[in-house]
């Protein structure tokens, strides 16, 4: 009886092992959009930047620029913040359709900032995030506001905090710009 007992209970556990080690292969870590579209394989990919003004924020300059990517016959824009790191540059690639919700979601953002503030919170944070991970906000604490944005979903150093709100609503506003200027020569 003994053995039989033995006997079921290996066979629940290895039954359980593999099923275990079986699910663990189906994870997989999701793509941006800049990765979904630029890693394609038997594509040729073609990588075009074109700088813009650079990026004073409170602590560093940061570069920004506008990516074009043909993949195939297939073209895409995104928008992309650098803060050159000690170890790593953190980079937002902000694909066109995404910075046009950003712009919008700015636009709704910089009038409540002073509104917040008024209410005397200990902590707010009020920001818009994409589907990529792109964050930029604000957050209110001691009756004071400080803006930024977080330029990856993942990692370290990839928080840039900003001075002037108005001179990220203008190079945003500059890329959307630049984009649509590059969409219209083809």
């Amino acid at each position: 009886m003994y053995k039989k007992i033995m006997i079921i209970a290996m066979l629940a556990l290895n039954t359980a092992n593999v099923l275990a080690q079986e699910a663990k292969k189906d994870t997989k870590v999701p793509e941006t959009k800049m990765e979904a579209f630029a890693s394609k394989t038997g594509t040729i990919t073609k990588f075009t930047d074109q700088n813009l003004a650079n990026l004073k924020t409170a602590y560093e300059v940061t570069e920004a620029r506008i990516r074009k990517i043909n993949s195939g016959m297939n073209t895409s824009y995104f928008f992309q913040i650098i803060k050159t790191g000690k170890y790593s540059n953190p980079t937002a690639s902000i694909e066109y359709s995404d910075l046009i919700e950003v712009i919008k979601a700015l636009k709704t953002l910089m009038p409540e900032v002073d509104k917040d503030i008024l209410n005397k919170p200990d902590y707010l944070e009020n920001k818009f995030v994409t589907v990529d991970g792109f964050q930029i906000g604000y957050y209110v604490s001691k009756e004071k506001a400080t803006w930024y944005m977080k330029l990856e979903k993942y990692g370290t150093e990839n928080t840039v905090f900003i001075n002037d709100v108005t001179t990220i609503d203008s190079i945003f506003n500059e890329a959307k710009t630049k984009i649509e200027e590059q969409k219209s020569i083809k």
